[in-house]
């Protein structure tokens, strides 16, 4: 039976007298892909911080495999969830090796130092590494590597620790074409595997949504606009409202596009 990892109740974000989460509910359940959409301003991001444990709610509550957030000890939280995003890649030491990179999730840490780390650990980064095809980079350097290598090495990390969550800001931007379809077919891959955590994976496009992702939760204005299965409701209509424009959206094998109609 599918388990819930995380919960959101009424949950509010307020800064300089605006809220930029308003008054959210939303649930998130173990073999559950979600997709978060929504325009730049919308609480995207905030959203994943709340998730992460990096941020507590104003008002509301933010409840995390059961342990209600303000009221755990974050500490004990955090290694179970697994996080990449374009602000931890700017963090980590452009000298240090991609295998390293990866094998320092191991202690929630971005730079190699002082750490004793176990065969086990650098067995399960290289198999890691394999499978999100970057195991001939594994003794180059984080900062000669390409956009596109650099997005895969972070998500890499993100599973190093076997997360029971993964979070994945906007994964796939500033990415060229060829970069972008590789990422979101090893993305696609990833989530239709049973064994993979719960997801939740924030972008401002439909177009880099992966196959195999089963969730869709809109937001504009810190609001929910709409949530729930994304077959029925990643609609023209709710994207429209989503965006405040008229938009057209197709659908082919799994993949979407949207343009204003």
């Amino acid at each position: 039976m599918p388990q819930q990892v995380l919960d959101f109740s009424d949950v509010v974000v307020r800064r300089n007298a605006r809220n930029i989460v308003d008054h959210v509910d939303w649930t998130v359940h173990d073999d559950e892909r979600w997709v978060v959409l929504g325009p730049n301003g919308a609480g995207k991001t905030t959203i994943l911080q709340l998730a992460d444990t990096l941020l507590h709610p104003t008002s509301g509550i933010v409840t995390i495999f059961g342990e209600r957030l303000g009221r755990s000890d974050v500490f004990e939280l955090r290694p179970r969830i697994g996080f990449a995003s374009s602000a931890m890649a700017r963090r980590v030491p452009p000298e240090e090796t991609v295998v390293n990179v990866v094998m320092t999730a191991a202690y929630s840490v971005l730079g190699r130092w002082n750490e004793a780390y176990e065969d086990i650990d650098e067995r399960r980064a290289l198999r890691v590494l394999a499978e999100w095809r970057l195991d001939h980079l594994v003794d180059r350097t984080f900062g000669t590597l390409s956009e596109g290598e650099q997005k895969r090495v972070q998500i890499a990390r993100a599973v190093m620790t076997d997360p029971e969550l993964l979070l994945l800001d906007e994964p796939s931007a500033s990415l060229d074409l060829g970069a972008r379809e590789e990422l979101l077919g090893l993305l696609g891959g990833f989530a239709q595997a049973p064994t993979t955590p719960a997801m939740v994976m924030v972008t401002h496009h439909v177009e880099e949504i992966p196959v195999g992702f089963t969730h869709v939760l809109l937001l504009r204005e810190g609001s929910v606009v709409a949530a729930g299965p994304i077959g029925e409701t990643l609609t023209a209509d709710a994207l429209t409202a989503t965006f405040g424009m008229p938009i057209t959206l197709t659908a082919d094998g799994g993949r979407y596009a949207a343009r204003a109609s």
